[in-house]
This record gives structure tokens, sequence and C-alpha cells, in this order.
């Protein structure tokens, strides 16, 4: 049974969540995630029960450790966390989603003490050689709050039974179990090699709630390195392509 939690939601590209905590509650996240915390909370770091569920979650891109927040003291006391990139912190409701809820991995931010914070494998082996972000997912599992981040905007789709959702692999946040997670060929030579959308499109098939991103983490990232450059001795301006291309020439020829 997870602890019944109040938060408030600030910010709007960058945001960060603030958790209210009653004497005896806790909450759970991912090293690093905290900001601040009130006078009464006290930390407690560990795998979240044995070292094989320490190791499940670096399979997902997660730390190895987990903290848990817990309220020690004899009043209401508050813990943030924030998103580690642009966009928007997500709340759901466990229990709304029958107990369980799938989402890319990194996506996972906090959740209520009690909360499973589990891997979990695509059906299909296609989807995970394919899927773009890898085929282990997290499962998230209890009947509380949790929260999760995702970049740029966030749309949630509730799809009927039998409606199916086409998404670009990485733009996939997270959704329900009910929902049947595959991957699609996009088809079509032309489509294949100028496209730019990439050779897979993940397809979602309800029943069930999904939520899609409109800037994934690796988008953004690429956008980045696309648009740095770089000045070397002689003025010749490089792109960040270009300049990993000399560091590595050097590297290999000892220089």
């Amino acid at each position: 049974m997870a602890d019944v939690i109040d938060y408030k939601i600030y910010g709007d590209d960058l945001q960060l969540v603030e958790i209210e905590l009653d004497p005896g509650e806790g909450v759970r996240a991912e090293a690093g995630t905290m900001t601040y915390m009130e006078k009464g909370i006290e930390m407690e770091t560990g795998t979240g029960g044995g070292l094989f569920k320490g190791f499940k979650r670096m399979l997902t891109g997660e730390s190895f450790f987990i903290t848990t927040f817990l309220n020690n003291g004899q009043a209401k006391s508050h813990v943030a966390f924030a998103a580690p990139y642009p966009g928007k912190i997500i709340a759901l409701d466990l229990d709304e989603q029958k107990g369980r809820f799938l989402v890319q991995k990194d996506s996972f931010l906090c959740a209520a003490r009690g909360t499973e914070i589990e891997i979990a494998f695509t059906k299909r082996l296609g989807a995970g050689f394919f899927g773009g972000e890898g085929f282990i997912l997290q499962r998230l599992e209890g009947d509380g709050l949790v929260f999760m981040h995702a970049g740029g905007t966030v749309i949630r789709k509730e799809l009927a039974a039998g409606e199916t959702l086409r998404v670009d692999t990485g733009c996939v946040v997270g959704f329900a179990s009910t929902v049947d997670y595959n991957i699609q060929f996009v088809g079509g030579f032309k489509n294949a090699l100028f496209g730019g959308e990439g050779l897979f499109l993940a397809t979602l098939t309800g029943p069930g709630t999904v939520y899609v991103q409109s800037l994934p983490f690796s988008r953004l990232v690429d956008r980045i390195k696309a648009g740095m450059t770089f000045t070397n001795s002689g003025g010749e301006s490089r792109g960040l392509s270009g300049l990993g291309g000399d560091i590595l020439k050097n590297v290999i020829s000892g220089s």
C-alpha cells in the first residue's frame, strides 16, 4: 500500500514537483534528483530490495541506488525534485491504471513510498531491436502517485479498444499495461532514405492511456551537436562531428 501524498508542480518548461509529507510518510526517487528538503526529512539510500533490484534498474539506464525520503518529524514537511532537462512533469495515479504502467527508460522521477520500479521487456523481439530507445522499459507498480518527466510538450491520449496510434519511437513516454506495443517498418524506399524520421515507428493499440512527448532528450542532444562549431588554431570552423574526428585521429596516431 503506497503512502498518500500531496504535491504541487512549479514552473513551465523547467519544472519542479514539491511533495508534502505527513509524519511517517515517504517518497522514493532516483539518486541525484532532489532539489531541496525541509526540516524533518531524512534520506535512506539503498538498492530498494537487494543487489538484484539495483542491477535491474541499471539495465534501464537508472542509478544502481534509489533514495527514500522519509518525514521523521512531528509536523508536515516538504521535499522537491526537479526534471533533469526542459519539459514537463507528469503526475499519474497508478490506482487509476490498474496498478501498473510502462514507461521509457529515464522517464521515472519519483513516486510515493510503496511503489515498485521494475524492468519490463517488450512482448516482441522486433520491438526490442528496432525500438530506437531500447526494448527494456520500466514497469511502475503500486496504487499511489508516480511522477514522470518528458521533453517538450506532453500529450495524453486515451485509446479505445482496437484504436492504433503510430509514434516516433523516441517520442513515447509511457503507456498503460493494457496497450499493445509493437514496431512497424516505415515502408517505401524514398521514405526510408529521405524521410528523416527513422526507419521504424512505434505502434500503440488500445485500450488504454498513452503519453507522447514532443522533444525526446536524444533528439535535443542531436540538434545541439549539429549546431555546435569550434574554431581550430588555423581559424577554420568545424562542427562537433568534425572535431570528434580530429580528436580520434590524434588519439590513434599518438599525437
